[in-house]
């Protein structure tokens, strides 16, 4: 009776995906630390009371291309990452006293104080009441007024159209015209998204269709950022690679895109380009030549465009400029502005606002069929709309204080006082990283990332492997074991074979960020000297 029990509730933890050395017993003693899973087991079966087996949902049975999908910017170390700081809490001694975690483009959780003028106008429309508090500045009360009235009933609360508040799309092409040297935008051609994530997806969507060697092609840059594959993987369309030029600065070659594109057309049918400007995780800016290219190379293959441009307000570099893809395809004629279909995104979440909580971004779509983007607008409207909030906080980025207005020079000295120091924080990364023997970072030109280059040892390589690891991902692990420091392998964005990398953020206070570029000087010298 009691082996029958047991076995049982091994069965049960086998059916759950355990395994007896999951604990960390090896094999000569892994019954010997079985126990433990023994009772998880026969707890789970008196909990489901005998119905395990007949769940309807179960992870065979789930959508495959959800189970295939990999996000890992939020992937396995930052789960080991949130493990490790209930641990510390908890009072477990450690070689380290706080997890640093540098794995994300998120500016405030990394200390970054928010714009004020932006809080103000989404507080004044949170609550009207404060419009009668004189702590609030005049043009802020009259932004969130203007808000206000095209609200329903002049509220927050409620829905706006699917593609967003009417008077934020006015402002938001009035930005776009002065962006780009008073080349119109069309406010019917502006929709307000759910952060740029969810317009990339929605754009992805209406791209994807066909089986077999016709099912849709997207082709994305190496290293990129996670989004687009787990989103391809999701869709059940095809990853069409692009590999970035590393030792020139991260560049992209329009001879690869070529290579690639007639590559896949022997099995997939290539639809979509995507460019991310400046680079995640990358850091390098697209110069104007580059971006002629691609949309060169977008006209000639018959390719739709996606240009993700989130960190156009991050350029660090004095040799360096932001051009979006919208200015280039006009400034190259009507040849090109009439016909080649692009779409470009940003958000409220990176730039200098850092506002990632509010999920605000907005997509502009140019030369996009009529009855295409009737089929957006349905797709768009069956989630109803996006967070207003947002919204809101979109509106600011775009239509900030202006000179003569009493909050510009507040508004002023906080925008540049937070570029200049993520500058600073540019340089002394790069500087640091270079400084390390067996790593080499290029120039960070942009966005809000590292993304150095890492020797590991074959001797490394090869214990990563007995850990069923990639050898970035074991050395990315031994680093939050050993330094509590949570970066993010390369692997997890892709990179040539035979190379490995990290990606960290650059978004953390400066003395912080020295202690972290230190820690990993002093690891990964004893990470070489221990696997040598």
């Amino acid at each position: 009776m009691y082996a029958a029990g047991v076995r049982a509730a091994v069965d049960c933890g086998l059916r759950l995906g355990w395994r007896l050395t999951d604990r960390g017993a090896g094999p000569a003693g892994a019954w010997g630390s079985a126990a433990s899973l023994i009772t998880e087991g026969a707890a789970s079966l008196l909990r489901d009371n005998g119905r395990n087996g007949d769940r309807v949902l179960t992870i065979g049975n789930m959508n495959p291309q959800v189970r295939a999908a990999e996000y890992a910017v939020r992937g396995p170390i930052v789960i080991k990452a949130a493990e490790i700081e209930k641990e510390l809490q908890q009072g477990s001694q450690k070689p380290f006293t706080e997890v640093i975690r540098a794995n994300i483009g998120d500016a405030h959780a990394m200390g970054q104080q928010p714009i004020t003028f932006l809080r103000q106008v989404v507080a004044l429309c949170t609550d009207p009441e404060l419009f009668e508090s004189p702590q609030f500045p005049a043009d802020a009360k009259e932004r969130a007024q203007r808000i206000l009235l095209d609200c329903g009933g002049q509220s927050l609360g409620s829905y706006s159209a699917s593609q967003g508040l009417d008077c934020i799309r006015r402002d938001v092409a009035k930005y776009v015209e002065t962006r780009d040297g008073g080349i119109p935008a069309d406010p019917d051609n502006i929709y307000i998204t759910t952060g740029a994530s969810d317009g990339i997806i929605t754009i992805m969507k209406l791209l994807v269709s066909g089986e077999g060697r016709m099912r849709t092609g997207l082709m994305i840059p190496i290293p990129q950022y996670p989004l687009y594959s787990a989103a391809i993987s999701e869709l059940n369309a095809v990853q069409i690679n692009y590999y970035l030029d590393e030792d020139n600065g991260w560049a992209l070659d329009k001879n690869e895109l070529k290579r690639n594109v007639n590559a896949a057309r022997e099995y997939c049918n290539p639809k979509a380009l995507c460019i991310i400007n400046p680079g995640n995780p990358t850091g390098q800016v697209q110069s104007k030549k580059c971006i002629e290219d691609v949309i060169t190379f977008a006209y000639e293959e018959k390719l739709f465009l996606l240009a993700d441009e989130v960190y156009q307000e991050n350029i660090y570099s004095k040799d360096c400029k932001f051009h979006s893809f919208k200015k280039v395809l006009h400034e190259m004629g009507p040849e090109y502005s009439n016909t080649v279909e692009l779409v470009s995104f940003h958000s409220t979440s990176k730039g200098y606002t850092g506002e990632c909580g509010f999920r605000g971004g907005y997509m502009e779509v140019i030369n996009m069929d009529p009855e295409v983007q009737a089929q957006l607008e349905k797709l768009l409207s069956v989630r109803l709309c996006s967070p207003v909030p947002g919204q809101v906080a979109m509106d600011v980025v775009v239509n900030p204080p202006k000179p003569g207005e009493e909050s510009y020079e507040m508004f002023t000295l906080e925008k540049m006082g937070i570029l200049h120091n993520l500058a600073e924080k540019a340089k002394l990364t790069e500087k640091v990283l270079n400084t390390i023997p067996g790593m080499r970072c290029n120039h960070l030109q942009g966005a809000m990332y590292a993304f150095p280059r890492i020797f590991i040892p074959s001797k490394a390589i090869i214990e990563a492997e007995t850990h069923g690891m990639a050898p970035d991902m074991f050395y990315c692990m031994r680093l939050l074991e050993e330094t509590g420091i949570c970066v993010v392998p390369g692997s997890g964005f892709g990179q040539k074979e035979g190379t490995y990398h990290f990606r960290m953020t650059i978004l953390l206070p400066v003395e912080k960020l020295k202690v972290l570029l230190q820690n990993i000087k002093e690891f990964h010298t004893k990470f070489l000297q221990k696997h040598a």
